[in-house]
This record gives C-alpha cells, sequence and structure tokens, in this order.
C-alpha cells in the first residue's frame, strides 16, 4: 500500500475517529480523490480487518470502531467529491433478530463484518416482527434481509418473515438470507431462504453471491 496512506490506516485500525477523517481531508488536500482513497486504502484495507477478525487475531470491539471511523470518514469527503461521483457500496442489507427472540450478539458480528466488507446495513434490533422488517427493507431500499434467531422457538418466527416478504413484496424482490443456532442449511432451504450462514464470514459470502 502506498506509504501516503500509511496515518489514515492506522487511524482505521485503532479505531480514532477524529484522526481518520482529519487524516483523509489532509490526503485530498494532497491531491488524492476520494475514491481513489477507498478503492487504493480503505476497501483493501478492510478486507484485512474482515480476515483478522475471522481469524480471531482481533475482535469484535476492534472490528466495529474500525467500521465506525470509515462511516465518518465517508461523510467527511463528500464535500470534496467530484460531479457524479459516488463512493460506491456493494449494497444494501437490513438486519434483524425476528420477533420473540431478544438474542443480538450474533447479530451484530454479521452486521459488524458486513460493515467492513462494503455493505451499508440497517440494523432493526431484536424482536422485529414480520411487518416491520419488511416495511424498513423497503423505506431503506434493501436489496437483503438478513435474519437471526438464537433460539429454537424463534423458526417459526423466521418463517413468518420469509412469508409476510413474498406475500407483500413478490419472490424476487429481495434476497433473504438467515443464521442463527437453530438454523441449519436443511431448515433454510426448506423454509424459503435465498441463503444461509453459519457464521459472520459465510454471511458476507453468502451477500456478495446475491449480488455479484
Amino acid at each position: 500500500m502506498n506509504a501516503e496512506y500509511s496515518s489514515l490506516e492506522t487511524a482505521i485500525r485503532e479505531g480514532n475517529v477524529d484522526r481518520g477523517a482529519s487524516e483523509a481531508v489532509a490526503l485530498v488536500e494532497r491531491g488524492y480523490r476520494p475514491i481513489q482513497i477507498f478503492s487504493e486504502c480503505i476497501e483493501p484495507l478492510l478486507k484485512d480487518i474482515g480476515e483478522k477478525f475471522s481469524r480471531l487475531d482481533i475482535f469484535l470491539p476492534e472490528m466495529v470502531n474500525s467500521a465506525q471511523v470509515v462511516k465518518a470518514i465517508q461523510q467527511t469527503v463528500k464535500p470534496y467529491m467530484g460531479q457524479g461521483e459516488e463512493l460506491s457500496t456493494k449494497g444494501k442489507i437490513v438486519i434483524a433478530t425476528v420477533s420473540g427472540d431478544q438474542h443480538d450478539i450474533g447479530k451484530n458480528i454479521v452486521k459488524a463484518m458486513l460493515d467492513v466488507n462494503g455493505y451499508e446495513v440497517k440494523d432493526l434490533g431484536v424482536d422485529v416482527d414480520a411487518a416491520d422488517i419488511v416495511q424498513d427493507a423497503k423505506d431503506f431500499g434493501a436489496d437483503i434481509i438478513a435474519l437471526s434467531a438464537l433460539m429454537l422457538p424463534s423458526l417459526p418466527s423466521v418463517r413468518d418473515v420469509i412469508e409476510y416478504t413474498k406475500a407483500v413484496e413478490g419472490e424476487s424482490t429481495y434476497k433473504i438470507m438467515v443464521g442463527g443456532g437453530p438454523v441449519s442449511p436443511e431448515w433454510a432451504e426448506e423454509a424459503g431462504a435465498d441463503g444461509y450462514g453459519d457464521d459472520a464470514m459465510e454471511a458476507v459470502h453468502v451477500a456478495d453471491q446475491f449480488l455479484q
């Protein structure tokens, strides 16, 4: 990586929001275009951070903090972008733990991994019913609905979301991926989900396959 990016890289890895934003502006003022900074530095860096998390070389708070720095940088460099330029995202995802389930650790890990891999993610929280999930997906312009269930009694709620989504929005409006302790690939397929992720990294791979 270009040595000019070293200070920005350090700020992102350390989760330093203020320094990350100021370093990005300094690069722009030295002639680097925002899109160039993202393609040459931030995108490969976030991929490396995601891979480190999957190997447990770093932990969830570090990954979340890095993602927060990047979000701040995106906002900071917007005024410097030229006409017609836009920082690309892989796609938009809404993620939620389904109705009747209050668990959020697994969901939060998946969200953080999707964040650092270039997706724009809206977290709807826990215990979210089918109608709210579908409405939020519509309002957000989502490409994917990601559902988490951490308890066996939650599985009917996952099925409810899948059936409600397809009844209200149609078969092809959203790709639906599911995951969580009691969910299996076989159950996901039988329930009508489009994909299944066993862990956070696999969720990214599934999303990539949906939108490639």
